[in-house]
């Protein structure tokens, strides 16, 4: 019961900031990297933030430098959908956010570089997440499906309150009846995605540390894969990888090739469900097992979506892809044209540069007859 009241609250929450955004103009409009086409509310995933609150306060201030974090967070990724954030103050604050968190682990006996580790590993999942909220659907299902996964684990071995991961689940579910449709009512914003992952992170991060097996992190293999080799594109064609761009697979999906976006938010949460459902049954065999399925399963995942991304390439006209795709093909064929122009110039042999001798500027004609000159 006290879960469907809290189902209720946040519902018309949801319902108040829609109507609050509205007058205050806090919306998405689209442009050539969208893959909406009308005007649409942002900063949805606040209601992400108001789930935790609720069961901060009904849990008795359970995590208490973890949730002052994730309120750190939450104000400056908020800030930004309103009018935006220097990246230099949004840096500041993620770092901020992420100390507490490893302060509520408990966990700051360990080496100096487990803090630099978790700063860039939590940073790069926030900013994955933000990535992926590109089309409809895709932040809801990926979550329900991953704070599924971690709820059914936390029946079996019990690494955090269950009730952190229900309240959660319950933000993502009244999310997804706004933003899970043809037409989104609103899109998750900044905020959002900064929120879902640093909560899951937070779970994800007590599940290792109860059980010191790092396999679990596969639970976010699809998301890893897809901003993994993105990344990696963008790096080895020298653009800025934080500059916005069309070019990840689920965009072209939608896009491009023509699938319905939910369909391929179903797509990709069905895989990690699959993937999820694999690593729960893998961690309970020895470490040699666990590292040979991780490299398989990242080797296949790698494989398909490398053949899948090229193939769209090559057959599909991508919006923007002549500006944030192909300078490295330009400057090689530059180059060719180059070599191409300078093997067709003939050799020509010049002739020995001759000696100058400089001419006396007076000279008397008897000196010069002298000289036989």
């Amino acid at each position: 019961m006290t879960y469907i009241f809290t189902l209720i609250i946040l519902f018309l929450l949801e319902l108040l900031y829609l109507r609050i955004a509205n007058k205050f103009n806090i919306i998405d409009k689209p442009n050539e990297r969208s893959s909406h086409t009308k005007i649409t509310i942002r900063g949805g995933g606040i209601i992400f933030y108001a789930a935790s609150i609720i069961y901060f306060i009904s849990s008795g201030y359970q995590y208490p430098w973890f949730f002052l974090g994730l309120t750190l967070l939450t104000y400056i990724s908020f800030l930004d959908d309103i009018r935006g954030v220097h990246p230099n103050w949004r840096l500041a604050v993620h770092f901020a956010s992420v100390l507490l968190m490893v302060y509520e682990f408990g966990v700051f006996n360990y080496p100096w570089y487990y803090l630099v580790l978790a700063f860039v590993f939590t940073i790069g999942v926030i900013n994955a997440y933000n990535f992926m909220d590109g089309i409809n659907g895709m932040t809801a299902f990926c979550t329900l499906v991953m704070g599924s996964l971690l709820a059914y684990v936390n029946t079996k071995i019990n690494f955090i309150e269950q009730d952190f991961l229900i309240y959660t689940l319950l933000g993502v579910v009244v999310f997804g009846f706004f933003n899970f449709r043809k037409k989104a009512a609103c899109f998750a914003g900044d905020v959002g995605p900064a929120v879902l992952s640093f909560m899951l992170l937070f779970a994800l991060g007590k599940l290792i540390m109860k059980t010191g097996d790092f396999t679990y992190i596969l639970f976010l293999a699809v998301y890893g894969i897809e901003i993994g080799w993105s990344v990696a594109r963008r790096v080895y064609q020298g653009y800025h990888i934080f500059e916005p761009h069309r070019t990840f697979l689920l965009h072209m999906l939608s896009n491009e090739v023509g699938h319905s976006s939910l369909k391929v938010s179903v797509g990709y949460g069905l895989v990690q469900l699959a993937l999820g459902a694999a690593v729960i049954y893998i961690v309970q065999f020895g470490a040699s097992v666990q590292w040979a399925f991780a490299i398989t399963i990242l080797g296949a995942l790698s494989a398909f979506y490398l053949t899948w991304k090229q193939h769209i390439f090559n057959h599909y006209y991508i919006k923007g892809e002549e500006r944030y795709a192909i300078r490295h093909r330009r400057l090689k064929q530059l180059k060719a044209h180059r070599r191409r122009k300078k093997a067709l110039v003939p050799q020509v042999k010049l002739a020995p540069e001759a000696k100058v001798i400089e001419m006396p500027q007076k000279e008397v004609a008897g000196t010069l007859m002298q000289r036989g000159v």
